[in-house]
């Protein structure tokens, strides 16, 4: 999306503020919600391609969406350029034509978006990810106990889509109800196992984000080998 006016679109996308001035960009995604705000007249003009392609050359496209391109982006000048070359000539009708035109848009984007370029660039892609990663993992931690966390809860309070939040967590090789359940069983063996406590099982349980005492003793059964009495 190119703002073509003077008036400042800013907003929220893929769980990140963006602002862009005149002559500047920023990647969006029809798959996740836009929240835009502008002035009483507003212009702008979008380049549109299939997810699926940008996906194929560049997998990790989605990091970078909401991140706002400068005006000062010669990717950015070209691609404006090649693509309203493209529109104030007849259709392209050769098949040939048609696949460097594609390739050329694709490869432009993943430049002016930073998703193509130096190592240092895919590095920092990559380094961007792995903090988020770090802060879903951190408030799982934080919040596990609470019987209300979800995928849905986490994703809002960091500023992310849920879907994102779950891609993060597959690539950790466990799914977010899987790791919340395993730190709650953790912690309810280490209570369980300290000498001096006087807590009853089903307190413990609740303690540790359980709401229903059954399924807390099949779960930690399951996990330890041994029922949560035998834990004392």
């Amino acid at each position: 999306m190119i703002n073509k006016a003077d008036t400042m679109l800013s907003g929220v996308h893929a769980g990140r503020e963006y602002a862009v001035g005149r002559g500047e960009a920023v990647l969006v995604t029809a798959s996740e919600a836009l929240k835009m705000n502008g002035a009483d007249s507003n212009v702008w003009t979008n380049v549109v391609v299939p997810r699926a392609i940008l996906l194929r050359a560049f997998p990790q496209i989605d990091d970078r969406l909401g991140l706002k391109i400068g005006a000062d982006s010669e990717a950015l000048e070209l691609l404006k350029r090649y693509c309203l070359l493209l529109e104030s000539g007849s259709p392209l009708a050769s098949a040939d034509l048609i696949t460097h035109a594609t390739d050329t848009i694709v490869d432009l984007i993943g430049l002016a978006t930073g998703a193509k370029g130096r190592a240092a660039e895919l590095v920092g892609l990559r380094g961007l990810r792995a903090a988020r990663l770090e802060a879903v993992l951190a408030r799982i931690a934080e919040d596990f106990i609470d019987p209300g966390i979800s995928a849905q809860s986490v994703a809002l309070q960091l500023g992310l889509s849920v879907r994102y939040v779950h891609d993060l967590l597959q690539e950790t090789g466990m799914s977010f109800s899987e790791r919340v359940l395993e730190l709650r069983l953790q912690s309810a063996h280490r209570m369980l196992s300290h000498k001096h406590s006087d807590m009853r099982v089903s307190d413990i349980a609740l303690t540790s984000g359980f709401s229903d005492v059954s399924y807390f003793n099949r779960c930690f059964r399951r996990r330890f080998g041994y029922t949560p009495t035998s834990a004392r």
